[in-house]
Formats: structure tokens, C-alpha cells, sequence
């Protein structure tokens, strides 16, 4: 698709998006709303994600208060382009490795974050057993900004039982935790921490827990590597060790 028309310089990419800087802090940033702010716009490669919907639950979240970024725009533009708030901050994998927090702590962050999501009620399902689902909450999708944690990456959000919630973010914690890495020991603590705070084992293991619906999205998931799919099973047994 080439840089797209205003855009700035390429902040980063990652395995589905690029994201490009947009326009600058006194608003002149060729969208024409005035609002100001500094943006950014993400686009998914590939024919990957569906903007307008993820906009529409990131909207749906903050508005409850929940700390996403604002989004803007994607109602009129390519379902692969989300414009929204440019965040600053690390992301919790840079603050663990800058010593700004402990992976104790890091697992609680995403513990709390879980479980404010969670009580919020869901967006289109009337089954009060139903929430809105981030389905990829890891330390690398939470950026330490200065008011606070902000969840970013809602590519895969969905609506369901929060378990699944719950073991998607344990499953993706424990791979590294059982991978001949040198994050692993940190990556063990932080996940010991996580599921220390979840409200109730059952949510992942039990007759109807995510942690084996968690693995087999993952398995499934094409942007894994053969590394990570072979991972999956070590790292589901690992997680019921530690709510054993």
C-alpha cells in the first residue's frame, strides 16, 4: 500500500500492522475534525484486522472508562486504517527490562487490567455471563503512559466468557516462561503473579475454562512460529501446575 497520504515517519511494526506518525500536537494533521491532539495511524497488512469494528469496541470500553487510546476516523477510511491517540510511554516489557517494575508487579498490572474489562458489561451479547474480551492482553500490548497503563491492540477482540480471556493472556506469558529464553524466570513470576489474582481458577481449567480453547487459538493463529505452536502444550500444563 506504500506510506499512506500525510503520514509521518514509520513508528514501528509489528506481525499484522505498521503504524506511521500523523499530523502533530496543534492539530493541523489533514483529518479536518480541529480536535488537535498528536495521531497516529495503524494499518494492517495483508487484508489482516477489521478497523471500524475495533474502533467501535475501543470506544465502547473507554467509555466506561476503561484506558484505551481515543480512536477517530475509521468509519471512513480502508477497514485495514485506525487512526488514534498517539501514546507515549513503555511498554511493560521495556519498563521490566529498565528495571521500572517488577514482573511481580507487571503480572498484577495485567491481573487488574483483566478484571476491570471484565466488569464491564458486554457490548452486544444480553447474557450477563458474556464480556467484552481483549483476547491478546500481554506486556507488550500495555504501554506505561504517564496517566496510567493503556491497552492498545484490540485486533482480536470478541465478546464471551472471560475465561478465555483470562488463558489467552496466561498461555501467551507461559510460552516464554517454559522456552529456553533468558525472559523466562521473569516471564514465570509474572505469570505465578497473574493467575495468583485471578478470581477464580475454574475460569481457565475447569468443565468450561478457556485454557484449552486458549491453546487452540493459538495453534491456529498463523502469525505463530513453529517454535511457539510447539510450545503450547508445555505451556498449558505449566499453567495448571501453578493453579494446582
Amino acid at each position: 500500500m506504500g506510506i499512506p497520504a500525510g503520514a509521518g515517519r514509520l513508528l514501528g511494526s509489528g506481525r499484522t500492522a505498521d503504524v506511521y506518525a500523523l499530523g502533530g500536537r496543534d492539530g493541523h494533521d489533514g483529518l479536518g475534525d480541529g480536535s488537535g491532539g498528536e495521531w497516529v495511524l495503524r494499518r494492517y497488512r495483508d487484508g489482516y484486522g477489521d478497523a471500524p469494528a475495533e474502533a467501535a469496541v475501543m470506544e465502547y470500553v473507554r467509555g466506561h472508562g476503561y484506558p484505551v487510546p481515543r480512536v477517530r476516523a475509521a468509519e471512513a477510511r480502508p477497514r485495514t486504517d485506525l487512526v488514534m491517540e498517539r501514546l507515549y510511554g513503555p511498554t511493560v516489557v521495556e519498563a521490566l527490562a529498565a528495571g521500572q517494575l517488577t514482573a511481580g508487579e507487571a503480572g498484577l498490572a495485567l491481573a487488574r487490567l483483566l478484571r476491570d474489562l471484565h466488569a464491564i458489561p458486554a457490548r452486544r451479547s444480553t447474557d450477563p455471563a458474556v464480556r467484552v474480551l481483549h483476547l491478546d492482553l500481554h506486556p507488550e500490548n500495555v504501554l506505561l503512559t504517564p496517566a496510567g497503563p493503556m491497552v492498545i491492540d484490540w485486533a482480536n477482540t470478541d465478546e464471551g466468557p472471560p475465561g478465555r480471556d483470562w488463558s489467552m493472556s496466561a498461555v501467551i506469558v507461559a510460552q516464554v516462561a517454559v522456552d529456553d529464553d533468558p525472559r523466562a524466570p521473569l516471564a514465570e513470576e509474572m505469570l505465578s503473579a497473574l493467575l495468583a489474582d485471578c478470581p477464580d481458577p475454574a475460569l481457565l481449567t475447569g468443565p468450561d475454562g478457556g485454557l484449552g480453547w486458549a491453546t487452540g487459538q493459538r495453534a491456529a493463529n498463523p502469525t505463530m512460529s513453529p517454535r511457539e505452536v510447539e510450545l503450547l502444550g508445555e505451556a498449558g500444563e505449566f499453567i495448571r501446575r501453578l493453579l494446582a
